[in-house]
């Protein structure tokens, strides 16, 4: 096959043969990607042509008004704990923190990173990034003692479960790195305790049979691979041949087989669905007018269960990613095999509608982690770096029509993350379209790489500091994402490069803000992090944003970054319990009390005072 012919058969199938890269250069496709993306997509086979998609349903967008403007906390959940949770944060712990934010402080929302649903056995990967299946909810955020049946139980089984919880509740005022392990060998151990020996009464029982009644084939599906995961591991494609389809009759004799673990899992995830739907109704009643925001990942680990029931309609051969950019130089390569856009719309695109129905549900909105995905994907071939990729284009009409019906018809809020390498159309598009986009202060600039003035900023976006693959504010003032990436290895130019420019960066702020009245005088911002806390929260609260988001991990002082892109073991990623900028643990009872808190918070509480 010739170049041309090669380059025309790309086109017909939305793969790009050249690209410009983060600092606008045209960068050319290597052949070889090419190649191996149209066999991804079965283009090279002659009988497999392109098709139109099947077109979604007209939709006029996501809330006729929008929400009145409003602040809320960011926080990771898995590691804001409290003095009851068991050694991870759970869902008590968000509908307490919603219920102190939203009556104490006047916040509108708290948004999470994605509770999607990991192994149901040990080991338990710790990124909620990378998860057995988006539809489903971890159990690993239930709080056992909320759990139906549990205040039944006798004395000794109760004091069995203390036992189990007490050296997980000693370790939530330690700094060591959170062990899902041990929390969900402890948690496991009592679900199955109470599931034993507590029977649901009569109106928890009709409330699990309408459950598992409406879950159908999707919520069956879900529990059987769990059930089978627990006896051959947690990634299908190991499995016996026979049972790597989840249609075949060797799974159905096997789900007969373990109709108990079946039944546990699908009891489990009831369960997990309730507590969720506890913390929304907490935080509208503490006054929030949005409450909860879940986190919608991009994809799913190719060994997990939707991996395994939806095998159909995704691409093989393939990984999603993302292209080098100023703060991932080397690209990322997020091991997640992509939606098949002719498969996906082969089927009307139902796996997806249900995806979203389910991130939906009992919310007050959903964050669409890369929403750059619904227009085009970065494939990265498996074997290739994440810089010999190439972008797969998406039917982006359907893929955000079909988001945007089904936030309307759930009176819920999406706010798209658009950042990174971003096509400029995309983010006017994308309010056509009833959907917020994602204002981060960092690498908000004008043409001249100046920081953007507040009033030049769009109003229809989640305004922050910065993002989850970032350090807090103290730990970038003080350059910890330069040194963390030079001493990885994962920087493209030399340090001394990224220094300076980091300085001029932080020079460039700290002159605006001081302009603003924000600072008192032209501070060097790095040296009074808690000064510099509050005054870019107030740069926030001066722009046109709806919604501004203010971390956690800022306001008590964090300076450790929870993930550092590019890594896996290198650093304990999504691992990083709460801390101070002592170095102290931070538990959520402590809060209220908290002067650096109130100070943090103090610029935006103004913000749709209620």
């Amino acid at each position: 096959m010739t170049d041309e012919e090669l380059a025309r058969l790309a086109e017909a199938n939305g793969v790009a043969v050249e690209y410009h890269d983060w600092r606008g250069r045209r960068t050319p496709v290597p052949r070889d990607t090419i190649l191996a993306v149209l066999e991804a997509l079965g283009a090279l086979s002659e009988s497999d042509h392109p098709r139109p998609p099947s077109m979604p349903e007209p939709t006029r967008g996501v809330r006729a008004a929008d929400p009145p403007r409003t602040w809320g906390f960011m926080v990771q959940l898995y590691s804001a704990r409290s003095t009851g949770s068991w050694g991870h944060g759970d869902l008590r712990d968000l509908a307490d923190l919603a219920a102190w934010s939203g009556s104490a402080l006047g916040a509108g929302f708290v948004l999470i990173n994605p509770l999607h649903a990991g192994e149901p056995a040990t080991p338990i990967r710790p990124s909620p990034y990378l998860p057995s299946s988006r539809r489903f909810v971890s159990p690993l955020y239930l709080r056992v003692e909320d759990v139906p049946g549990y205040d039944v139980l006798p004395p000794e089984d109760r004091e069995r479960i203390a036992e189990l919880a007490a050296p997980l509740r000693a370790a939530n005022h330690t700094l060591a790195p959170l062990d899902r392990d041990a929390v969900w060998a402890a948690k496991s151990t009592a679900l199955e305790l109470i599931h034993r020996r507590a029977p649901l009464d009569r109106s928890a029982a009709k409330a699990y049979a309408s459950y598992r009644g409406a879950g159908g084939a999707a919520l069956t599906g879900f529990a059987t691979w769990c059930a089978l995961a627990e006896s051959y591991g947690a990634d299908w494609r190991d499995w016996p041949a026979g049972l790597r389809d989840p249609r075949s009759q060797a799974v159905v004799a096997e789900r007969v087989r373990r109709a108990d673990r079946v039944e546990f899992h699908a009891w489990l995830q009831w369960l997990v669905q309730e507590q969720v739907a506890t913390a929304q109704r907490t935080a509208r009643a503490a006054g929030m007018p949005l409450g909860v925001i879940h986190d919608l990942a991009v994809g799913v680990h190719p060994g997990g269960a939707d991996a395994w029931l939806y095998q159909d309609v995704l691409a093989s051969g393939v990984t999603v990613g993302a292209p080098p950019d100023e703060f991932n130089q080397r690209g990322q390569d997020w091991g997640q095999p992509p939606w098949h856009p002719r498969r996906l719309a082969a089927r009307a695109y139902e796996p997806y509608r249900e995806l979203i129905s389910a991130s939906l549900r009992a919310s007050g909105g959903l964050r669409v982690d890369h929403v750059l995905g619904l227009f085009r994907q970065w494939w990265v071939p498996i074997g290739a770096s994440p810089a010999e990729g190439t972008y797969v284009r998406c039917d982006h009409e359907a893929m955000t029509g079909l988001l945007a019906a089904a936030a309307e018809r759930a009176d819920a809020l999406v706010i798209g993350e658009d950042l990174g390498v971003v096509q400029p159309w995309v983010r006017e598009y994308l309010p056509s379209r009833g959907l917020f986009g994602t204002s981060m202060l960092w690498f908000e600039r004008d043409g001249q790489g100046e920081p953007l003035r507040p009033e030049r900023w769009r109003s229809r976006c989640l305004a922050t500091v910065a993002t989850h693959d970032m350090p807090p504010i103290a730990g970038y003032l003080a350059g910890d994402h330069i040194r963390l990436r030079a001493e990885l290895g994962l920087l493209t130019r030399p340090a001394a490069e990224e220094w300076a420019d980091h300085r001029r960066q932080l020079a460039r702020w700290s002159a605006l803000l001081g302009e603003l009245g924000l600072l008192t005088g032209p501070e060097d911002l790095a040296a009074n992090p808690d000064a510099a806390t509050a005054a870019l929260h107030g740069f926030l609260a001066r722009t046109p944003a709806r919604l501004v988001g203010i971390s956690l991990a800022d306001a008590v002082g964090e300076r450790r970054t929870q993930n550092q892109p590019g890594t896996i073991d290198e650093y304990p990623n999504w691992r990083v319990p709460l801390a101070d900028a002592e170095g102290r643990a931070v538990l959520l009872d402590d809060l209220p009390d908290d002067p650096r808190v109130r100070a943090a918070v103090a610029p935006v509480r103004s913000l749709g005072a209620r």
